[in-house]
C-alpha cells in the first residue's frame, strides 16, 4: 500500500492531523515536506481559517511547530497498523457542512437512468445502457442543463419510456443537492472508507469537492471519494440518504489546496481526476474524470447549494460530481463492477495530490464518535477558545 499522497511542490495546502502529544485535532499545513501544526487561538479550527480574508495569506504566514515529515504521517495514516502514538492525517475539512451534488456530468445521468430502469439489478444494466445511447446518438459532454438542446433529448427519453427524476437534475434547470455526511464525520487519507453492508452493487465516485466559507466566498478545494451504493439508489430515489450516508462513507483529502497566484477557479475547472482501484483478488480498474465535461460550474452550484435561501454559519464542502461510473465486468460477465472488502481505492489530479482509502463494511470501519460538541470542549481545555 502507498503511503504518498503526491502532493505538489507548490501551492499552500491546508488540513488536520490527529498527535498524541494533545487531545484536539491539529490544524496543519505543509512546508517543504514537512507537517507544521498551525493551530491558534485566532483560527483554531479549519473552518476558522477558511473564514478570514485571505486564507492562503494567513496559512502561508503562521507561525507553526513541525510534527513529523508529510511521508511518515501519510504511511502512519493508514488504519492497518497505524500506530496511535504518532500523528496521523484527517479529513481537512472540520465544522463545515458536507454536501455533494448529483448528475454533473451527463455520462452519470444515463448512467443514473440506467440504474432507475434497472431497479437496482446490475446484470440488466449493459442491455439498457446501449439501448438509451441508440436512441440518443448525440454527443452529451457539453449539453447545457435547462437548454432548448437539452429539454429536446429529454422529450425523446419521455418519448422512449426512460424519463426519470434523475432527467430533472441532470438537464433541467434545477441542481441536486444532498448531505453527503455531517461535520465532522468525513474521512481523510489513508482511513477506511464503508459500504453499507446490504449493498452488493457499489462503486467509488472520484470527485473535487470545492470549499466555500459562509459568505459563499469560494477559498479553495479538495478531491473526494463519494461512496455509492448503486443497488439502493436504483431501487428508489428516496433511499439516496442509506445510498450516500453511512460510516466512513465520505472522504475528502489529503489537504485543502487553497486559492492563491499558483491556484485558482480555472485549475478546478481544467482539473482531470484519476481513479485506481486495485483489489485483493488482482482485479484491477482505472479511470478519469476531466471537469471540463462538467455541465454546471462550480460556481453555479456552489450557488444552488448557498446563499439567501439557505446559509452555512461554518461553510460547506461541496462534492461537484463525477462522470465515471465504472462498468467493467468483475467476475461474471454482463454483471459490472462492484467493490470488494480490501479494495485500495486511489483518487488523484495533479494540483491536488492523491487520496488513498481501503473499502470496508461501514460497520467495521472506526465508527464516529468525535463530534462538534467534544471538538469544542477539547479545545476549550486546551484554552484556544
Amino acid at each position: 500500500m502507498t503511503n504518498m499522497t503526491f502532493l505538489p511542490d507548490d501551492g499552500v495546502f491546508l488540513g488536520r492531523a490527529r498527535s498524541p502529544a494533545v487531545p484536539h485535532p491539529l490544524v496543519v499545513t505543509v512546508r517543504d515536506g514537512t507537517v507544521f501544526d498551525i493551530t491558534s487561538s485566532a483560527a483554531p479550527t479549519v473552518r476558522d481559517i477558511c473564514e478570514v480574508a485571505d486564507p492562503a495569506g494567513h496559512v502561508r504566514s503562521a507561525k507553526g511547530k513541525p510534527i513529523g515529515s508529510l511521508d511518515d504521517i501519510a504511511a502512519n495514516s493508514f488504519a492497518d497498523g497505524r500506530d496511535p502514538a504518532k500523528p496521523y492525517l484527517l479529513s481537512p475539512v472540520d465544522l463545515q457542512a458536507v454536501k455533494a451534488s448529483g448528475v454533473t456530468f451527463v455520462v452519470s445521468l444515463l448512467e443514473r437512468v440506467i440504474e432507475e430502469q434497472a431497479r437496482g439489478s446490475a446484470e440488466k444494466a449493459d442491455a439498457i445502457r446501449a439501448d438509451i445511447a441508440g436512441l440518443i446518438g448525440h454527443d452529451l459532454s457539453k449539453l447545457k442543463p435547462g437548454s432548448p438542446e437539452a429539454m429536446e433529448i429529454k422529450a425523446k427519453l419521455i418519448a422512449r419510456g426512460a424519463w426519470s427524476q434523475y432527467l430533472e437534475v441532470g438537464i433541467g434547470p434545477d441542481a441536486e443537492i444532498f448531505t453527503k455526511c455531517q461535520p465532522m464525520a468525513s474521512v481523510g487519507f489513508g482511513a477506511d472508507v464503508g459500504l453499507h453492508p446490504v449493498s452488493t452493487w457499489n462503486n467509488p465516485e472520484p470527485e473535487i469537492a470545492m470549499i466555500a466559507a459562509s459568505s459563499g466566498r469560494i477559498v479553495g478545494a479538495t478531491i473526494g471519494n463519494d461512496v455509492n451504493l448503486r443497488d439502493v439508489e436504483g431501487r428508489s430515489a428516496l433511499l439516496l440518504g442509506k445510498a450516500k450516508d453511512n460510516n466512513a462513507s465520505a472522504s475528502l483529502g489529503p489537504f485543502i489546496r487553497l486559492f492563491d497566484d499558483t491556484f485558482s477557479i480555472d485549475d478546478v475547472k481544467r482539473a482531470v481526476v484519476r481513479l485506481k482501484v486495485a483489489g485483493e483478488d488482482g482485479f484491477s480498474l482505472e479511470g478519469a474524470s476531466s471537469m471540463a465535461e462538467i455541465s454546471r460550474s462550480p460556481e453555479e452550484l456552489i450557488a444552488a447549494a448557498m446563499g439567501p435561501h439557505h446559509q452555512y454559519p461554518d461553510g460547506l464542502a461541496l462534492y461537484l460530481g463525477t462522470m465515471f461510473v465504472p462498468s467493467k465486468d468483475r467476475g461474471e460477465k454482463g454483471k459490472g463492477f462492484t467493490h470488494k472488502v480490501g479494495d485500495i481505492v486511489t483518487i488523484s489530479s495533479e494540483k491536488f495530490g492523491a487520496l488513498v482509502n481501503r473499502v470496508r463494511l461501514s460497520p467495521d470501519c472506526p465508527h464516529w464518535t468525535y463530534g462538534a460538541s467534544h471538538l469544542m470542549r477539547d479545545l476549550a481545555k486546551a484554552d484556544l477558545i
